[in-house]
């Protein structure tokens, strides 16, 4: 009997999925049928996003795991009909793209790249930034991405500091944990990253308060959810000179509205989602070795723990 696979992932993404979902499978070994339509109850695994008609798993009744395209599961984790493990998009072009973003953006700013690209004629700043050990970079998040964000960081020099909710410990990152943790590591952030999951716990992680523990004129890189931060919070940081400038990659509402202030703010910078996507070749790959895994009976990479909410 073939293993049943459902696309029920992105609207639209099918012609783009197939192909490598297909050809990855076929590199497991294992007799597949793979479609995007199929009795419910003939389903062995649903390969998935948010944004899919399917809200409702009650039908799938054989269902052994549901893998998610993305690496948030904040749309999926509070799905009470699902009742079959869970699991989240980690992925080596994923990582690879954040990582590429992160450092591009931690560079701009360390640079001083802005004064001089949109310098004016005969603007003349004859001042070298410091090195980078001098210059010191919060990451808030050690998961898959914001770990290998940090450690990227720390090779190219960089005083790092990361935080994360449980203890965690890599090297040339100084990391810390917990509520006491967190105001260390944002006194320690002159370029601060967020990459942390959206749950409630993280929501306005960067607030009124929190701001104000990061050193004067700090740089706040978002790549990871807009409810990290409280919006106002931080434009009255900007206006008043406690923020030096963000860099916004994502947003509570997407895409952002035509009339929000970031959009003319002159210290922020506004990017379309574009950090890290996930690409298909190497999301498939992650995909098929999950299904391997589960018809052999191994344990799934990137099992989603319900309680934390990613």
């Amino acid at each position: 009997m073939p293993v049943n696979i459902l696309y029920a992932a992105t609207p639209g993404k099918w012609e783009t999925y197939q192909p490598t979902l297909k050809k990855a499978l076929q590199a497991t070994g294992l007799n597949f049928d793979l479609r995007n339509e199929f009795d419910p109850e003939a389903v062995d695994y649903i390969v998935y996003a948010s944004n899919s008609p399917l809200q409702d798993f009650t039908p799938y009744k054989n269902l052994k795991a549901v893998l998610n395209l993305w690496a948030g599961v904040e749309g999926i984790v509070g799905n009470k009909s699902l009742t079959v493990p869970l699991a989240r998009m980690v992925d080596t072009g994923m990582t690879s793209g954040m990582v590429e973003w992160v450092t591009g953006h931690t560079l701009r700013h360390h640079l001083g790249m802005d004064r001089h690209i949109l310098a004016k004629p005969g603007e003349w700043y004859p001042v070298a930034p410091p090195l980078a050990k001098n210059r010191r970079v919060t990451v808030l998040g050690l998961g898959a991405l914001g770990s290998a964000c940090a450690t990227t960081l720390a090779s190219l020099g960089f005083n790092v500091a990361g935080w994360s909710r449980s203890a965690k410990s890599m090297p040339g990152v100084t990391c810390h944990h917990g509520p006491e943790g967190l105001k260390e590591a944002l006194a320690h952030g002159e370029i601060t990253i967020l990459l942390m999951p959206n749950t409630p716990e993280t929501e306005n992680t960067l607030n009124a308060e929190t701001i104000a523990m990061l050193p004067r004129g700090a740089i706040i890189l978002n790549p990871g959810r807009g409810p990290l931060i409280d919006d106002a919070a931080l434009l009255s940081a900007l206006d008043t000179g406690q923020v030096g400038h963000a860099t916004l990659d994502v947003f509570r509402v997407e895409p952002l509205p035509a009339d929000h202030a970031y959009w003319t703010h002159p210290k922020v910078t506004v990017t379309p989602h574009i950090a890290s996507e996930t690409r298909p070749d190497t999301a498939s790959e992650v995909i098929a070795e999950n299904i391997r895994r589960g018809e052999s009976g191994e344990p799934f990479l990137h099992l989603v723990d319900r309680s934390r909410g990613y």
